[in-house]
């Protein structure tokens, strides 16, 4: 059979030997900026806005290869079929403009790479699930 035991714990706020707490980094007072936040805020100007298209660095580099040019009208149009694949499911799509063609990671917003008109035969698309003509 246990006995019971009455033993009082002392309040111990410090330990023997326990070294002082390192400050130095800790974040910074209101009015400075620190480094986490400018990466942050780097972060957020990197990303597309408002549900906007991306484009890899693979994809800008066919455009500019391939003298594509990926204006205004052209961003709406893919842009528009990339909402239209959305709603249909696709996920890794082909989007074919009067232009170009484009692959798209529907999921991303991200153009993965462009391939021009003229140059559109010659080509073979693997790995698509979908297809939108605009």
């Amino acid at each position: 059979m246990a006995k019971n035991v009455n033993m009082l714990i002392p309040n111990v706020t410090k330990l023997p030997n326990q070294k002082k707490v390192d400050v130095s980094n800790r974040l910074p007072k209101e009015g400075k900026v620190s480094d986490f936040k400018r990466m942050l805020e780097n972060e957020q100007v990197q990303k597309p806005l408002h549900g906007g298209i991306d484009i890899s660095s693979h994809a800008a580099k066919r455009l500019e290869e391939r003298k594509i040019n990926f204006d205004g009208s052209e961003y709406l149009k893919v842009k528009d079929a990339m909402t239209k694949l959305r709603a249909k499911g696709g996920k890794d799509s082909l989007v074919i403009t009067d232009q170009a063609a484009y692959i798209v990671d529907v999921k991303n917003n991200k153009v993965v790479t462009a391939v021009d008109k003229g140059s559109m035969n010659e080509n073979v698309f693997t790995k698509i699930d979908s297809t939108v003509f605009v």
